[in-house]
């Protein structure tokens, strides 16, 4: 069985306070993007992960990849051997704020759950995704969605269609490090509860790129700079080429332009891959449909 899964931008992302846990309630408001792993599952005698396409090197392989742990949720939740060979198609950046390694998760649950004729109801799908991370269950449902609790708690919501240019850093940076240095940043300060915005929501819904432009926010963004500088860099060369705005993907450190149309994400990319700022990029549009069985 093969699933395909689309990659995240967050178009908001608010961050709270840390709480006792050591979560952050967030106000994330998750768009998926036409850029897509793909995960097959065929029956094997004991569980195995492998991996094609850019960046494979950096995806582990062992029972710490995500798509390994669902396979083994689910075969717990059913008395079952996780007993399956599971191959990664990598197209989304690796650690790069996209929810690559969610994604892949998500669509090796779908994989296994239709290899194995489980018919696991929807909602328990989506609570062993909860289980395995926060952005997991936004990867099973796609389109756009409010993310509330950690991220976990989903509220769909509507969205016109976007156009995009993503650019891809050298190197991945690690979320639980960003979310640090939120923490150092924002240490002695009077962090508001994450809400999110009513503008951000209308101008989604309408499909009107230049409202959207105006109401984008990342609350993480300044950590993501802060730890990677040259982020900076990168963000100016997309908006002196044009991009409508732009904005750190998530804990990056994957750099999102907002662009008009399909001519106009050409133009950007190839300006910021002229620039020397990134390493590639990714032109894209959005919404795209969540975690989808092929075969």
């Amino acid at each position: 069985m093969t699933v395909r899964v689309p990659a995240k931008v967050n178009v908001q992302l608010a961050v709270g306070a840390a709480r006792p846990d050591g979560f952050h309630d967030l106000a994330n408001v998750f768009l998926a993007v036409s850029l897509f792993d793909e995960v097959t599952a065929t029956p094997a005698d004991a569980l195995t992960v492998t991996c094609a396409g850019p960046d494979a090197d950096q995806v582990p392989l062992d029972r710490t990849n995500l798509a390994a742990r669902a396979a083994e949720l689910l075969a717990a939740r059913h008395g079952l051997a996780p007993d399956v060979h599971l191959h990664i198609a990598k197209n989304i950046p690796v650690a790069g704020g996209m929810a690559g390694g969610s994604a892949d998760g998500a669509a090796a649950l779908l994989a296994c759950d239709a290899l194995w004729g489980l018919d696991t109801p929807r909602a328990e799908l989506l609570d062993i995704c909860a289980e395995l991370g926060s952005d997991v269950p936004f990867s099973l449902v796609g389109g756009a969605a409010l993310g509330t609790g950690r991220g976990e708690v989903l509220t769909p919501v509507e969205a016109g269609t976007f156009h995009w240019v993503f650019a891809v850093a050298d190197g991945g940076l690690s979320t639980p490090a960003v979310f640090r240095e939120f923490d150092r940043l924002t240490e002695g300060t009077a962090v508001p509860a994450p809400e999110a915005s009513p503008a951000l929501l209308a101008a989604l819904a309408s499909g009107d790129p230049d409202a959207l432009a105006a109401t984008l926010a990342n609350d993480l963004q300044p950590a993501a700079v802060s730890l990677r500088p040259r982020l900076a860099d990168t963000l100016a060369a997309g908006t002196a080429e044009g991009a409508l705005a732009a904005l750190v993907s998530g804990s990056g450190p994957t750099t999102a332009f907002l662009v008009r149309d399909a001519e106009s994400a050409a133009k950007v990319a190839a300006a910021l891959e002229a620039s020397g700022t990134c390493r590639a990029t990714r032109v894209t549009s959005s919404p795209a449909p969540g975690a989808t069985v092929l075969a």
